[in-house]
C-alpha cells in the first residue's frame, strides 16, 4: 500500500504522465500506449524492487527507515522545482508502442518512484508487493493523461499538484527520518 500511494503522488507530480499524454495525443492509440506504458513501469518498478531484495537484508532495520527516509525526502525536495517538459520523440519513427515503451522505461529510469520502491522494498518482506503497488499507483496516473490526452493535461493545476505532494513527502521523510535516528 505505501508503494501504491507514494507511486500515485509521485507520477502526479512527473514528467511520465505528461509524455503518455504527448504520445497519446501523437499516435491516436491508447491502448498499445496503455500497454508499453504498463510494462515499461513494471518492468522499472520490478529492478528497483529486486535492487530492495538484494540489499535490504545487509542493512539494519534503522538504516532502512532512513533510507526511505531519504527517498521520500528526495521526492519532496525535487516535487518543489518546476519540471521541464519531456522530449516530445517527434524524431523516433518506431511505431507506438516501442516508442511508448522505450520512452517511458528511459524517462522513469532511476526517477522517484523507482527510487522510493527500491527504499519500499528494502524494509519489506515482500518486496515483490512493492513493486506491483508502485506500478499500480503509477498506472493510475498514466492511463488517465493517456486517454485524456495532451490538452486535457495543459489544463490541470500541476503546480499545486507538485507543491502538495513535494511537502507530503517532505514532512513524511522528515519524520520517519527522526524516527530512523531515535530523535522522536
Amino acid at each position: 500500500m505505501a508503494a501504491f500511494v507514494a507511486a500515485l503522488l509521485a507520477q502526479a507530480s512527473d514528467r511520465t504522465p505528461w509524455l503518455t499524454a504527448i504520445l497519446s495525443t501523437r499516435f491516436a492509440k491508447p491502448g498499445t500506449i496503455i500497454l508499453a506504458t504498463a510494462i515499461a513501469l513494471a518492468v522499472g518498478n520490478g529492478v528497483a524492487a529486486i535492487g530492495g531484495m538484494l540489499i535490504g537484508p545487509h542493512m539494519p532495520p534503522n538504516a532502512r527507515d532512513l533510507f526511505l527516509a531519504l527517498a521520500l525526502l528526495s521526492a519532496g525536495g525535487s516535487a518543489l522545482f518546476p519540471i521541464k517538459p519531456p522530449d516530445r520523440l517527434s524524431g523516433w519513427r518506431i511505431g507506438a508502442f516501442m516508442t511508448s515503451l522505450l520512452g517511458v522505461a528511459i524517462l522513469a529510469a532511476g526517477d522517484r518512484t523507482q527510487f522510493i520502491t527500491l527504499a519500499i522494498s528494502a524494509r519489506s518482506p515482500s518486496p515483490i508487493l512493492a513493486a506491483v503497488g508502485a506500478t499500480i499507483g503509477a498506472l493510475v496516473i498514466n492511463i488517465p493523461a493517456i486517454m485524456a490526452g495532451e490538452a486535457a493535461r495543459k489544463k490541470l493545476p500541476l503546480t499545486a499538484v507538485r507543491l502538495a505532494a513535494g511537502v507530503l513527502f517532505l514532512i513524511t521523510g522528515a519524520i520517519l527520518g527522526l524516527g530512523a535516528i531515535r530523535l522522536i
